[in-house]
């Protein structure tokens, strides 16, 4: 899944300017003069891992093209209490136009990267990849699930377009696992199938629909254990619901291949990051 959408990004932050800026930013542009030179620092107030830089330099981008950002850490690397993450100049009143919305992103992508990496040093030394969910922000699904990645996480499907995964109201609906597969075959859908179950006595049916995962959904982890040792490696396993960070390693423990997690994305704490200007005006002397 190739989710560096570069033009669906530049809408993004094209979308989200537009709707904090209006006509004009009427406190900005009135008191910064043309000739002022801004110079900010992004700065860490707590721990994380970094998400988001190549958002925020398009987001100063569109403000204004020649805003200079400087990153001093890349997108993944994790950071401390009180490290620069980035430095940013530029003439004129741009910086401070942008300042709120590059914010926005870098402190919502590096929240969900920062929980990611705890999900993921949770599982560690285990075969589970901790995967993400739909249960995104809408509109920022792509930004969401690249926060995810660059977390340590693995992307699930992006929507409802690029896997099937058929879940119980499905089933219900087809009456059976067994139709509800064919079903989807049989309209010469190729894409990979995933199939939830909610006990061990849909999994037999699953397994013999030859699909290409099964989701274990809302299980406890004896059950998951006896299921990873039914399937013996015959199709993937995936464990979904009731997932928190004090019991996914147990899960982990279980043998399954993945563990998704909508935590991740629908309850992220946004990260705390400011950021910090000076000015010089014309004229003045250089620090």
């Amino acid at each position: 899944m190739d989710l560096d959408r570069d033009d669906e990004i530049r809408a993004i932050v094209e979308r989200a300017l537009a709707e904090d800026i209006g006509p004009g930013d009427v406190t900005s542009v009135p008191i910064i003069p043309a000739g002022a030179h801004l110079y900010g620092e992004f700065l860490a107030k707590e721990a994380g891992v970094l998400a988001g830089m190549d958002v925020v330099r398009e987001v100063f981008r569109q403000v204004d093209p020649a805003i200079a950002l400087t990153p001093r850490l890349q997108d993944g690397d994790s950071f401390a209490v009180g490290d620069i993450l980035a430095t940013v100049s530029g003439d004129g009143p741009g910086i401070l136009i942008g300042e709120r919305v590059a914010l926005n992103f870098l402190q919502r992508m590096s929240g969900i990267a920062t929980m990611t990496r705890r999900y993921v040093q949770a599982a560690a030394g285990t075969r589970a990849r901790i995967l993400d969910t739909r249960k995104t922000l809408p509109g920022l699904r792509v930004l969401d699930k690249l926060a995810v990645r660059l977390g340590g996480g693995t992307n699930h499907r992006i929507g409802l377009y690029d896997m099937v995964l058929i879940k119980d109201n499905h089933i219900e609906a087809a009456g059976s696992i067994t139709a509800a597969v064919e079903r989807v075959r049989a309209a010469g859908i190729t894409l990979p199938i995933e199939v939830e179950i909610d006990d061990l006595s849909q999994l037999d049916e699953a397994l013999a629909a030859h699909v290409d995962r099964i989701m274990l959904d809302n299980m406890d982890s004896e059950t998951m254990r006896i299921a990873v040792e039914r399937t013996a490696g015959r199709v993937e396993l995936e464990a979904s619901g009731n997932v928190t960070l004090t019991r996914v390693a147990e899960i982990a423990a279980t043998g399954v291949d993945y563990i998704s997690v909508g935590a991740i994305t629908h309850s992220v704490k946004a990260l705390d990051i400011s950021l910090d200007l000076r000015m010089r005006l014309a004229g003045e002397p250089k620090e």
